[in-house]
């Protein structure tokens, strides 16, 4: 069965084969398919790691559902935690096509998306609506393309104060070279700043919520 699918999936484009994927899972788990083929508490092993408890060990990077609306299906694999974004405030379309580039010797794939997302409210809307996840969701925020550095606090404050109710962990993304000047953002004072900025509002947001 693999093999075909690995043969009918290599046959699209790399970032074609990507959403297809996503919506196979999709479809899947709503037709209760993944629930028979792998039962969710088959991989129940809890950890608690800084005051979070993680169902098992295995957790999703960011970067494979980046609008938040697969985490239900994610779960019904395995996966004890599922990391989506990253997420800007405001949609953004990512760099030009084509941007993801299969590099089949290897066994790798290169991507230059450039945070395509459809925005800090719709991942929130998404994560809302998942239905049978009970794991651990972490959201990974990033600034716009077109947002300034000297304004980057601005775009991740708007994403933390957004994502906050529903988000059991916050990522700050300062590292993706497929955003110009983004890594500016890493050196010591930049990255010290924006933090602060960050953990104050943190903070207030915890006393706010509870």
């Amino acid at each position: 069965m693999y093999p075909l699918a690995r043969a009918g999936l290599f046959s699209l484009d790399a970032e074609v084969a990507h959403h297809t994927s996503l919506s196979a899972l999709r479809l899947a788990e709503k037709t209760g398919l993944l629930g028979l083929a792998n039962p969710a508490d088959e991989f129940v092993s809890p950890v608690e790691v800084m005051g979070l408890r993680f169902p098992n060990r295995v957790g999703l990077a960011a970067g494979l559902d980046k609008e938040g609306n697969t985490i239900d299906a994610l779960g019904r694999l395995g996966f004890g935690s599922v990391e989506i974004g990253t997420i800007t405030p405001r949609p953004q379309s990512g760099n030009p096509k084509p941007r993801l580039f299969r590099l089949i010797d290897h066994e790798a794939i290169i991507n230059r998306m450039g945070f395509n997302n459809p925005g800090i409210e719709a991942g929130v809307a998404n994560v809302r609506a998942s239905k049978s996840f009970n794991g651990i969701v972490g959201f990974n925020i990033g600034k716009n393309k077109d947002t300034p550095n000297e304004n980057a606090a601005d775009d991740y404050l708007i994403c933390l104060r957004e994502a906050y109710p529903v988000a059991d962990y916050v990522v700050v993304n300062l590292s993706s070279p497929n955003t110009p000047g983004l890594r500016d953002l890493q050196g010591a004072e930049a990255s010290a700043r924006l933090l602060e900025i960050l953990k104050k509002e943190q903070q207030r947001l915890a006393t706010e919520h509870g």
